[in-house]
């Protein structure tokens, strides 16, 4: 399998402070890659940063594309996806309107239109809300509408950050079958950045670990998984 995207020496930086050192790392394409890590490791600094929504160094290339440099709404356009922490619902908008917000660059009409009947195809709660403002959503409802408007870009990779936090197990169990269908379905590559290592190692097939900016582990998500350090530190057991 290529890779979609090839990170070398990544280093980022909030004002004189560096969150990240030397990160080097692969996410091949149509596959789900898992960043594990605990809090402040830099897990959501890393996917800030192929955003360019941090200070950078290094290189980051996105199917043969280097990306350092450009704005964060060019890299958007060239189909990186990112699903932050908190969902960033629009809570005054309508689903749908919040939906449209997500192809906003976009101007082919009827393949908006199509892509948005797509979105409640996999998502048939939004469909039955897209009237609905958003704030009045239930928190798996807001993650699920997250995930949908960035679908909305046409992502060749998404980047989720934490899309279990704050969910009721049923629906934690809800959300990742859809992502692992989206996955199968459409073929988009997936960075996951989650605190339950178990369900993200079940669903993705590459690991990396991250310790204090640093990576410190990699391979595919069973032989991290298996590890004897990486099950007491975050599998609890």
């Amino acid at each position: 399998m290529s890779n979609l995207l090839e990170v070398r020496d990544l280093c980022a930086f909030y004002g004189a402070t560096q969150a990240l050192f030397g990160l080097d790392f692969d996410i091949a394409a149509g596959g789900i890659t898992a960043l594990l890590g605990a809090n402040g490791a830099g897990k959501t600094t890393t996917l800030r940063a192929l955003c360019a929504m941090v200070r950078t160094s290094g290189r980051i290339v996105l199917d043969g594309k280097p990306t350092i440099g450009l704005a964060t709404e060019d890299i958007a356009r060239l189909g990186i996806a990112h699903v932050p922490e908190g969902r960033g619902t629009f809570t005054r908008l309508t689903v749908e309107e919040n939906l449209a917000l997500g192809a906003v660059g976009r101007r082919d009409r009827l393949a908006i239109a199509a892509d948005l009947g797509r979105v409640y195809g996999y998502f048939p709660v939004l469909a039955e809300r897209r009237a609905q403002q958003a704030g009045t959503l239930s928190g798996g409802e807001q993650q699920m509408l997250a995930i949908g408007r960035a679908l909305m870009l046409r992502p060749r990779l998404m980047l989720l950050d934490e899309p279990s936090f704050g969910l009721a197990p049923r629906v934690v169990d809800e959300v990742f079958t859809i992502l692992r269908r989206l996955n199968e379905d459409e073929h988009v590559a997936m960075l996951l950045v989650e605190q339950n290592a178990a369900r993200a190692l079940d669903l993705a097939d590459q690991a990396y670990v991250i310790e204090t900016g640093r990576l410190v582990m990699s391979g595919p998500a069973r032989t991290v998984g298996a590890d004897e350090n990486v099950r007491r530190a975050y599998l609890g057991y």
